[in-house]
């Protein structure tokens, strides 16, 4: 229930705090909820609440600001929705996070220096781009690939931690096995048959630092073995084809449409390996059709082709049924990688690849020598949080609050660019918008970062001319966040478009 209405003692009577020196007499009327959140995040933002402080009591706030409890309440629900700050029962709400910028309190919106967005949305994106983008400051950040980091398990985490170093012996403290301890291999197995349909001996899976690592060392393993090239979807992932290229793989595109990747034009070009995305396509959000995946087995089984599987957000799914994984169908010609990094956070590094019988050794040679294998503590708890139903726990929680936001992002895209086409809304933690030809879609993801809102532009990841469009990531930030966030992008457009007109005009 929204309670931002609250009510105020008597308005007459100026009622405030000393706790940050609230004044309810600043704040406008019917509006008290909003208000408070902001000067609240406000506060964390500018250092005044570091992380470990508390909060006061709602109901001494309340008294203090002589508000509804309700009014209190709804703002520090608020902040937890965020992830600034959490309840710890008994010790209270405490600031756990600080926003990596904020507005002032009715002031206005931060700008980043033009100079150094136009040099980071360029074209032809280099290696660095998205270091570059990831240290951009910006006070909304929506590109794709991150899951709600405030959702972390922290409690079913830590309580999976303490069991198991509970019971380690002084010797599972020492190396491990360089394709990753039998515990997760075991759990992930279960977790594949579970979850994806795949059914795979433990020995089967390598455990690798997160799905970019699998690209890295299936490069160098095919490479090894004389390949040249490996095809990719166009468009696909920016990052996926800078990793192949860095181990000096050519990646020819081949065209998806709304049926996923062209298994024509697939054969037409000759790659003997290609890397698909078949669940939900990046960043199109399609789905591989029935036609389509009985096609790419029969290139598979024919033509010795091999599909590398990216099945990287699958779980994620809120109005379709669930989609079989490629791995399950055609295992000898499939070699499968998955990650925690959507379901969990990126900074845990962990994922897994099953590779054919015929990579396989070689594959767990790579990783040997990249790195002698995971960390085996972080591998032990997670295959506890696995094993205990933690990951399935969280998923459930999290498809409702995700579902949410993507609703959030969608109605903003209606209300603030009306003239974008939607694509992927089905499954996963990103959209795509697509806009009529008629500007540099790097210029509007400039022009947004600008204004303090991240994106990437839909161009990064083309190699063949497309219509202009941008990559939108919801399932980081709150509706509350999404609504603004669009509505920037929505006059970043306009600008954007005014002066295409006037240099038109000019030109005239």
């Amino acid at each position: 229930m929204n309670r931002s209405n609250g009510d105020v003692a008597d308005r007459s009577k100026t009622s405030g705090s000393d706790f940050l020196q609230l004044n309810v007499g600043d704040a406008p009327a019917g509006g008290l909820s909003d208000w408070l959140a902001r000067r609240l995040r406000l506060a964390i933002s500018d250092g005044r609440l570091p992380v470990g402080s508390r909060l006061p009591a709602t109901r001494v706030l309340a008294g203090e600001l002589r508000v509804s409890r309700g009014v209190v309440t709804e703002a520090y629900h608020r902040l937890i929705e965020d992830g600034h700050v959490a309840g710890r029962g008994r010790g209270g709400t405490v600031v756990v996070a600080a926003p990596v910028s904020a507005p002032a309190a009715g002031g206005p919106r931060e700008t980043v220096d033009p100079p150094s967005t136009s040099a980071l949305f360029v074209a032809a994106p280099g290696a660095d781009v998205y270091d570059a983008l990831r240290a951009a400051p910006a006070r909304i950040d929506l590109t794709p690939g991150m899951p709600d980091l405030a959702a972390f398990p922290r409690t079913a985490w830590l309580r999976a931690e303490r069991t198991v170093v509970g019971g380690l012996a002084p010797s599972d403290f020492g190396y491990g096995d360089p394709r990753g301890t039998p515990a997760l291999r075991h759990a992930v197995a279960n977790w594949l048959a579970r979850n994806r349909g795949i059914r795979a001996d433990p020995d089967q899976v390598v455990i690798v630092a997160g799905t970019a690592q699998a690209f890295g060392l299936l490069a160098q393993v095919l490479r090894d073995d004389g390949i040249r090239e490996v095809a990719v979807e166009d468009p696909g992932s920016l990052g996926a084809r800078q990793h192949l290229n860095h181990w000096h793989l050519e990646a020819p595109p081949i065209p998806v449409d709304a049926d996923g990747i062209r298994v024509d034009a697939l054969r037409a070009q000759g790659a003997p390996v290609v890397l698909l995305t078949p669940a939900h396509q990046f960043p199109t959000g399609v789905v591989l059709g029935g036609e389509r995946r009985r096609d790419l087995m029969r290139w598979a089984d024919t033509e010795g082709g091999l599909i590398i599987e990216d099945d990287y957000d699958a779980e994620h799914r809120y109005d379709r049924p669930p989609v079989p994984a490629l791995r399950s169908m055609l295992a000898e010609h499939v070699c499968y990688a998955g990650s925690v990094s959507k379901l969990l956070a990126p900074a845990l590094r962990v994922g897994w690849v099953l590779a054919p019988p015929k990579y396989r050794d070689a594959l767990v040679d790579a990783k040997r020598f990249a790195d002698l294998g995971n960390a085996v503590l972080p591998q032990l708890v997670l295959a506890e949080l696995m094993e205990s139903g933690g990951m399935e726990r969280q998923l459930r929680f999290l498809r409702p609050r995700h579902r949410r936001r993507r609703d959030a992002m969608i109605d903003a895209i209606g209300t603030h660019l009306p003239g974008a086409a939607v694509h992927g809304a089905a499954a996963g933690l990103h959209l795509t918008i697509t806009f009529d030809a008629g500007f540099a879609d790097v210029d509007l993801a400039a022009a947004a970062l600008a204004c303090g809102v991240k994106v990437q532009p839909l161009s990064w990841h083309s190699q063949r001319p497309t219509r202009p469009g941008l990559v939108l990531g919801y399932a980081a930030r709150t509706p509350t966040e999404i609504g603004e966030g669009i509505a920037t992008i929505g006059d970043a457009l306009r600008r954007l478009s005014r002066s295409r007109h006037l240099t038109d005009d000019t030109r005239r």
